[in-house]
């Protein structure tokens, strides 16, 4: 689950050549230690699924889950601090969040800790608005601005995962676990779908007041590395 929308639009629709002139410089590197965490991550994906539905270990689950948070959280600011913002970096790192977040959703669904629709909900606001990128695109602009608060709905949601697992532990606060991951859950979903509606809007917005751009897209830096769009639309 990520975030991105339209306020950067009005700067590259009034000067298109500008836009994504900021984003970061990037490099070839494949080594990196955000790189390694993003692929540790990755690897973390199958192990999780198997000890949530195979082992339904989910004391081991719960922390992996948590583990997969403070990497992602990590790795961007390592590679900041680092300056170690890769190519490979801008592509895996959201690739990453979006398995993990559909793997995640798809094994609470089977293990009955999540309403299949509320998944369905999530993946599929998703996919609509990473529909929506192609009109950014065919006009030459930078994917549109972040509205925090989807960010606020993702930091929800991916807390509640955690919460609504622990919920499932055999522990003192399991009852609790239950309940905060519950209004989190509910909480986030209505806000990330809301979120996404607002997107939405703004995509077709910008459908109809700007033609596409005549002949090949030049495109930003961002935007040929996916750097632009390195959390997607929270």
């Amino acid at each position: 689950m990520s975030d991105s929308g339209t306020g950067g639009s009005e700067t590259a629709a009034s000067d298109p050549d500008r836009a994504g002139a900021a984003g970061p410089v990037l490099s070839d590197r494949l080594l990196t230690v955000p790189n390694a965490l993003s692929v540790l991550r990755l690897i973390g994906i199958p192990v999780f699924l198997w000890l949530l539905l195979v082992e339904h270990a989910d004391g081991w689950a719960f922390t992996l889950l948590v583990l997969s948070g403070v990497t992602d959280f990590l790795d961007g600011k390592l590679a900041r601090l680092l300056d170690q913002s890769s190519r490979l970096g801008a592509l895996l790192d959201p690739l990453v969040d979006r398995l993990y977040l559909v793997t995640t959703l798809a094994a609470f669904v089977a293990r009955g800790l999540i309403p299949w629709w509320v998944a369905a909900l999530l993946i599929g606001r998703d996919l609509v608005l990473s529909l929506t990128l192609r009109i950014y695109r065919r006009r030459d602009l930078d994917p549109p601005e972040v509205i925090y608060l989807g960010k606020a709905a993702t930091f929800a949601l991916m807390s509640a995962l955690p919460w609504l697992l622990a919920g499932q532990m055999d522990w003192v606060g399991d009852g609790f676990g239950r309940a905060f991951g519950g209004a989190l859950l509910i909480w986030g979903t209505a806000v990330y779908v809301w979120t996404g509606l607002l997107y939405l809007g703004r995509a077709i917005a910008v459908a109809r007041a700007i033609p596409p751009a005549a002949g090949p897209s030049r495109g930003s830096p961002g935007r040929e590395t996916g750097a632009a769009d390195h959390d997607g639309l929270a």
